[in-house]
């Protein structure tokens, strides 16, 4: 990047009023930005003796206060935050700026006076800022939303991984026909003068502009999350949902395939959808360990599905991709991949990545990785909280194009299955650990688990909170501007108009009394892909004891070898039985009750409204097939 240049250029080529214009004529420099390796550059521009450039801001009261370090690897940049609370996201981020339609937090009830002061006093210190800017377009390539991201200078790491996964618009692009109706602001000092160091990201949607002011430098609530909510915004208005799911085509070792989405609460498998199943030294899966006994059940699989990935977090569900054949048709909503690697804790958990990441074809930024100046930066090396306790939220961020076998532009998704994180479900500790393996849901209980969204058992992923909570409606609810009842009936019509679509539910981490990390939904995405998916039989799925459970299988084969009840009908483990199953399943219905009546509102859907009752009703299995008319199951082969 030509710095020097960028510091002369006074006039602004492309269209833009307001804040922004004050701001870009105003700053003491302003680098235009145009290719991810600018920004990298930018990243470590200052480094200092020991090879670190520090990241740091005058706040009043405070003095210098340093938020973070960066620093150059031989596969991309490095960068660590001071404070562990920064390298998660805070779920609660989010405040709303404007006094348009919303159900989340706003500026006003929060902190009691109305956010026009702090807009202009964000203006202001931008204003004394030397800037790096790019451009980039949020959503549907040639129906999306032209986006410029207003950066202090020193933050480029920061400014690095927002343009690695948005994208990023060459400096020529950046005419009279770029025109930006989304803005984000950076500006760290806020966080400790204005909100008491907590992240926060204010959303101010004004007519033709969505701003957006980031108060902190974790990209997860504001690069990501953030733009995120933009789409959610633009969506709403147009009647469409970017969907929070990763997708990938399975191809059988018989070269049959089948596409399935995985959607989830932050730690639901979203990334580990498009991992290899975890081998242990023989080859063999470690189905799950009973965490009472000890006892460990192995699967041989000779051969693994190959996996072709489609989209990571963010999935556009366009009208324009809309097909008439039943199926719901989507396209990857992000240009990198923001990779949680928590799980991956020593050489050769998973190979693929590893190499990926040792040996890239081009700069990565990695988070909260304990890598030095100079160093490679090792995916399985995690920068410690405190002494002895790991980082729980490791990341790295993935450039689509260096994604092996990854599949560009659209696709028509077969299965739809949604991730919940359980904890161990025993006699001694009931708990809604009661999912089997994998689950079949009718429509009408799909769209009933995406209003709830279970945050599920020790998320790694964000600021924990006690007891069993909601993500919130589509498992996106945090990143959501608007009102949480438009949101479910968009779902709800989605869901109505791809009748070919199948649903299942995977849980993660435990089934019952046995431990199995991610295992369950490896081995269910071989399993559905090697019998075609998209069929289930009568006599081969039983309803689950638990009605918001659907159906599920007494066993399955897999490759000529039979996992048995234990793995499917919790209730059936000796360490669990009936009575505790029942009280998980009871802790289940209580908690669907607790979050749908927040939905019943006027404004619902009639169906959904008829739906969300025969749940609070405790309906049965019968009931919801009957209110979404759809072949969940085929009578005879």
């Amino acid at each position: 990047m030509n710095t020097t240049e960028s510091t002369t250029r006074r006039s602004i080529p492309f269209r833009v009023s307001g804040l922004a214009k004050e701001i870009l004529e105003q700053a003491p420099s302003v680098a235009y930005a145009g290719t991810v390796n600018e920004l990298a550059k930018l990243a470590v521009r200052d480094v200092g003796p020991d090879g670190w450039h520090d990241i740091a801001y005058d706040v009043p009261g405070k003095g210098m206060v340093l938020e973070a370090r960066a620093c150059s690897v031989k596969n991309g940049i490095a960068a660590n935050y001071v404070e562990p609370y920064m390298r998660r996201r805070d779920p609660d981020c989010m405040v709303i700026g404007d006094s348009k339609k919303t159900d989340k937090p706003t500026f006003q009830a929060e902190f009691g006076k109305p956010f026009d002061g702090l807009r202009a006093e964000t203006g202001e210190w931008l204003k004394k800022q030397n800037l790096a800017i790019f451009g980039f377009v949020a959503g549907m390539p040639g129906k999306g939303v032209d986006a410029l991201a207003i950066c202090p200078d020193n933050a480029g790491f920061f400014a690095m991984g927002l343009a690695m996964l948005q994208g990023i618009l060459p400096v020529e692009k950046l005419d009279a026909n770029f025109a930006p109706k989304a803005i984000i602001f950076v500006a760290p000092p806020f966080r400790h003068t204005e909100f008491k160091g907590k992240q926060i990201v204010v959303h101010n949607r004004l007519e033709g502009m969505h701003e957006l002011f980031s108060y902190n430098l974790y990209p997860g609530p504001s690069a990501k999350k953030g733009i995120y909510g933009v789409l959610l915004t633009l969506g709403e208005s147009e009647e469409w949902v970017t969907m929070h799911c990763s997708t990938v085509r399975v191809v059988t070792p018989y070269e049959t395939s089948i596409v399935v989405s995985h959607e989830g609460a932050s730690g639901g498998g979203k990334s580990e959808m498009l991992e290899q199943a975890h081998r242990l030294s023989d080859g063999s899966l470690l189905m799950g360990r009973n965490i009472l006994t000890g006892d460990k059940r192995l699967l041989t699989l000779p051969s693994s599905c190959d996996l072709h990935p489609v989209t990571d977090d963010m999935a556009l569900c366009h009208p324009s991709l809309h097909k008439d054949g039943g199926k719901l048709t989507l396209m990857d909503a992000e240009e990198a991949w923001f990779v949680r690697v928590n799980h991956i804790t020593e050489y050769g958990v998973d190979p693929h990545l590893e190499k990926m990441t040792v040996e890239p074809k081009k700069p990565f930024l990695f988070l909260n990785i304990d890598a030095k100046p100079g160093s490679t930066a090792l995916i399985w090396e995690h920068i410690e909280d405190e002494p002895g306790k790991p980082c729980p939220n490791p990341r790295v961020i993935v450039p689509r194009d260096a994604v092996d076998d990854v599949v560009d532009g659209e696709v028509d998704v077969d299965i739809r299955s949604f991730g919940v994180r359980c904890p161990p479900c025993t006699r001694e500790n009931p708990s809604y650990g009661i999912i089997g393996m994998f689950h079949l849901l009718p429509p009408a209980l799909a769209w009933l688990w995406r209003l709830t969204a279970p945050r599920g058992h020790a998320n790694p992923s964000i600021i924990q909170t006690e007891g069993m909570s909601s993500e919130g409606v589509g498992s996106y609810w945090p990143f959501a501007t608007g009102r949480k009842v438009d949101q479910a009936n968009l779902l709800l019509r989605q869901i109505v108009n791809t009748p070919k679509v199948k649903y299942v539910l995977i849980p993660n981490q435990h089934i019952g009394a046995w431990e199995t990390s991610f295992m369950p939904q490896w081995i269910t995405r071989e399993y559905l892909a090697r019998r075609g998916g998209a069929e289930f039989f009568a006599d081969k799925l039983s309803p689950s004891r638990c009605p918001l459970l659907g159906y599920n299988p007494t066993s399955i084969v897999v490759e000529g070898r039979t996992i048995g009840a234990w793995f499917f009908e919790v209730d059936k483990q000796p360490e669990v039985g009936e009575a505790a199953y029942d009280q998980g399943a009871e802790i289940l219905a209580d908690f669907f009750h607790r979050e749908l009546r927040g939905f019943l509102s006027d404004d619902l859907d009639p169906l959904g409204r008829r739906i969300i009752d025969c749940c609070l009703e405790n309906g049965t299995l019968n009931d919801y097939l009957g209110l979404i008319p759809h072949e969940v199951l085929k009578s005879h082969r």
